[in-house]
Order: structure tokens, then C-alpha cells, then sequence
């Protein structure tokens, strides 16, 4: 018998302001449309069927202090766009596939977790699925201080950043969201994915969203390219299409494909991702970062560039950005910081969003140390 926990339901939280040639959401395309939502030989789920209590649920602790594990450097950081906020400090999405769960920081530091539905023979299986995801195996306390001891930069980051974990996701999920990254912005790649994301299994809302398993390749396959663009996915659609088609010829079926480049070197994984459409060097290190255990790769990008040329690389500042500098870039990145580049890429990567500038910069101002100045967002010291 099915086991239904359901979670109250939150505000959603205010939209971004518009954007110019954002594709609609799934629930207000245009009637052309359409197709998309009966392309699936399966009657959506609506698992959440039980009324949604009014009490907080029972929140159980996953034991990962803040500075193992912090949400909001985690989730909100351009590692995955399924993830929805659904509460204060508080994280809904999807693992294993079909286990919808919600994050949330705790008052003590800690994150607990909820299953919204489970059944006693599944629930061992999706809290698996769930440490899996996390990349629980990997101590983030003990690989930050191998990095605080080369890098007395990253030291200083740390103290402000703890908890910015690199997520281990499943590598189909990842690769078609990073297809949909390319040139984009974020409120417009999450409104593509969410797309994608809705021509799987209906599984339950929460605090608003709507939540999906992520569709099969068989179930991608079944739409067009014309389909694609008419909900605004633009060039991207041709790679997407292209892509499911490389991935179902593949022997042994894409998820297996897939699979086995996280036993490979990473040189073979890129060069594995690159032969599929749409996917370049840069898609091609997020997916071997995010999703395929690669943890020294460094997708490189306008603003990967600038923090090398400020730190790593400062003989190379005013110089365009080229192919040939991009594997400069990710050699200094792997000489600073060892296997776990790519983590601390990640952090760096975080510090120059605006919204973690602007709170370093106010913590920063609030520091005894009068003799620090600000750049960047991030503190140097003046050599005296």
C-alpha cells in the first residue's frame, strides 16, 4: 500500500523580472503545443493525493554539519536547474528518479530531509539515491583544506562559504540540462528544462511547483526538433533531438554509455561528450563535473576567465579567451588545487555571483581588519 507523505504547502517565491525571448512555461504554451503533452502513452501520476497538512513535516537529519552541506551555495549556483526553493532555506527536487524529496536547513546547521512519497520497500532505496546525489562520499571539511593550505585566498572565501557542494547528478538529467545552458540565461534555461522535465510522470506539487520524473530517451525520442522550437528552445532543439538519437544508438542503451565515462580518464570523457551534438568543451566539463565523477574538470567560460587571469594566471589578463587558453586555464586550476579542481572552481565561480559579492562585501565591512580592501568582492591584503 502506497505510503503518502505530503508537505505543506509555501509561497512561491517572487519570479525574476521578464526577459527578452524567454520560451513560455509548460502550463501556457500555445495551443500548437499541445502535442507534446499526449506524445506519452501513460496517464500522468498524480502521487500526492492525500490533503496537504497544515504542521511542518517531520523533518528527518541527514547528520551533514553547514559546512559539509549549506543549500543555498548549492542548489541556487548553476549546478542543476530542476531544483526548486519551496520554503525558507528550504530545496525541492527529484532522485533516483522518481523519489521526490525536500532539503531544508535545519535550526542546529544540519539538513533534514523528506520523502513526499515512499513506500516501506522503496524508502531504504530513495534515501540511497538521495547521499548519492549529495556526493556524501566525498568530505567537502577535509578537501577544503588541502585547498586553504595552497591558496590562502580560498582561506579567506572559505570562512564566508562553507557548505558550497558539488552535486553528483544523474548524467542524462545533466547533459540535456547543460545543452540547454549553452548561450543562455538562467531563468530561461529553467524554463527549459521545466519543459523537459514535465514530458516525464507526473509525481506531485510542492509549494507551488510542479513536480516530474525526468523523462526516459525513449520518452525524448518521441519529439520533434519543429516541436522543441515552437516551445522556444531556438538552435538548441536540433542538439537535443540530435542528441537523443546519438545516445539511443549507443551499444548497450546512452545511460550505460554514459555510465562508463565516469571510470575513464577525463581527456576520453570530453572527447566521448563532444562527438554529440551540441555538446563543446565547456557542456562537456559541466556534465564530467556535475554528473560523471570528473572532479578535476573546469568548464571555462568569459567568467572562469576572469578569475584565472586575476589569480591564477595574471600575465595572461587583457588577452581574449581562446581554446588553447581554456586547457591553460584548466591546467593552473589542477596545479593549484589538485583532483578536486573542479570544487574549488566551483566556489570561486560562486564568489562572483552578485549576490555572494554583495555579502562578502558586507561582511567584509564589518570586519575588524581596516586595512583589507575589496576586490571583486573577494578581500585581498595590501602589501605593506
Amino acid at each position: 500500500m502506497l505510503a503518502v507523505r505530503t508537505l505543506s504547502i509555501m509561497t512561491r517565491p517572487t519570479t525574476m523580472a521578464s526577459t527578452p525571448s524567454t520560451p513560455p512555461s509548460p502550463q501556457s504554451l500555445p495551443s500548437k503545443t499541445t502535442s507534446l503533452r499526449t506524445l506519452s502513452s501513460k496517464k500522468p501520476r498524480n502521487i500526492l493525493t492525500n490533503p496537504i497538512p497544515e504542521e511542518d513535516p517531520k523533518w528527518v537529519p541527514l547528520n551533514l554539519s553547514r559546512s559539509e552541506l549549506y543549500l543555498p551555495l548549492t542548489f541556487p549556483t548553476g549546478q542543476t536547474f530542476k531544483w526548486k526553493q519551496t520554503g525558507p532555506i528550504q530545496y525541492t527536487g527529484v532522485v533516483g528518479r522518481s523519489h521526490l524529496v525536500s532539503l531544508k536547513q535545519l535550526d542546529n546547521g544540519d539538513v533534514g530531509y523528506y520523502f513526499h512519497c515512499t513506500t516501506s520497500d522503496s524508502e531504504s532505496a530513495a534515501k540511497v539515491a538521495l547521499l548519492d546525489f549529495l556526493n556524501v562520499g566525498i568530505s567537502l571539511t577535509e578537501v577544503w583544506e588541502s585547498f586553504k593550505a595552497s591558496d590562502k585566498r580560498f582561506a579567506e572565501l572559505a570562512i564566508h562559504l562553507g557548505g558550497a557542494r558539488v552535486l553528483r547528478q544523474d548524467p542524462i538529467e545533466c547533459l540535456i540540462q547543460f545543452i540547454c545552458s549553452s548561450n543562455n540565461n538562467i531563468k530561461r534555461i529553467t524554463m527549459m528544462v521545466d519543459f523537459i522535465s514535465s514530458l516525464g510522470n507526473y509525481l506531485g506539487a510542492v509549494g507551488g511547483f510542479k513536480f516530474y520524473e525526468f523523462p526516459s530517451l525513449e520518452r525524448l525520442a518521441m519529439v520533434s526538433e519543429q516541436e522543441l522550437r515552437a516551445a522556444g528552445f531556438g538552435y538548441r532543439a536540433k542538439y537535443i533531438v540530435g542528441t537523443v538519437e546519438e545516445l539511443k544508438s549507443k551499444p548497450g542503451g546512452g545511460m550505460e554509455w554514459l555510465a562508463a565515462l565516469r571510470k575513464v580518464d577525463l581527456p576520453e570523457a570530453i572527447v566521448s561528450l563532444c562527438s554529440l551534438p551540441g555538446v563543446g568543451p565547456k557542456v562537456a566539463a559541466c556534465v564530467a563535473l556535475f554528473s560523471l565523477d570528473q572532479h578535476h574538470a573546469i568548464p571555462v567560460d568569459t567568467h572562469v576567465w576572469k578569475i584565472a587571469t586575476r589569480y591564477l594566471l595574471p600575465e595572461l589578463a587583457g588577452i581574449s579567451l581562446t581554446p588553447k587558453l581554456c586547457n591553460r586555464v584548466a591546467d593552473a586550476f589542477v596545479r593549484t588545487y589538485g583532483k578536486y579542481a573542479g570544487w574549488a572552481q566551483t566556489l570561486l565561480f560562486i564568489a562572483e555571483l552578485p549576490s555572494q559579492k554583495a555579502l562578502l562585501n558586507s561582511k567584509e565591512e564589518k570586519s575588524p581588519n581596516s586595512k583589507k580592501r575589496k576586490l571583486g568582492g573577494i578581500t585581498k591584503v595590501p602589501k605593506e
